[in-house]
């Protein structure tokens, strides 16, 4: 079974760093990408990057030049780095994964979240 867990989250002030990280556990045979994705109070959930494997990294016009993804596939694991932060990043943030297992089949699988408060 395939989990993913985040951490990192917390209250940080407009401005400052910080960084979200994703462990996945559970049997894959293919990863085809890894990603995070946020929730603001009321709204919908929104993709902030993603990672293609073997392909490019895209994010959301919002956090350019600010967040940053990285992912350690020798230890399925990923990380955002979110630099100068604002009020509007404010969100429960989720760690997404696009696999194929070893039964075959292709799944879309998602953490739990993690909240990220940003005061002003």
């Amino acid at each position: 079974q395939v989990q993913l867990m985040e951490s990192g989250g917390g209250l940080v002030q407009a401005g400052e760093s910080l960084t979200l990280a994703c462990v996945v556990s559970g049997s894959i045979f293919k990863t085809y990408s890894m990603g995070w994705y946020r929730q603001g109070l009321g709204k919908q959930r929104d993709m902030v990057a993603v990672e293609i494997t073997g392909g490019n990294s895209y994010y959301a016009d919002s956090v350019k030049g600010r967040f940053t993804i990285s992912r350690d596939d020798a230890n399925n694991a990923m990380t955002l780095q979110m630099n100068s932060l604002k009020p509007e990043d404010t969100a429960v943030y989720y760690c997404n994964l696009v696999a194929r297992v070893p039964d075959g089949s292709v799944d879309t699988y998602w953490g739990q979240g993690t909240q990220v408060t940003v005061s002003s």
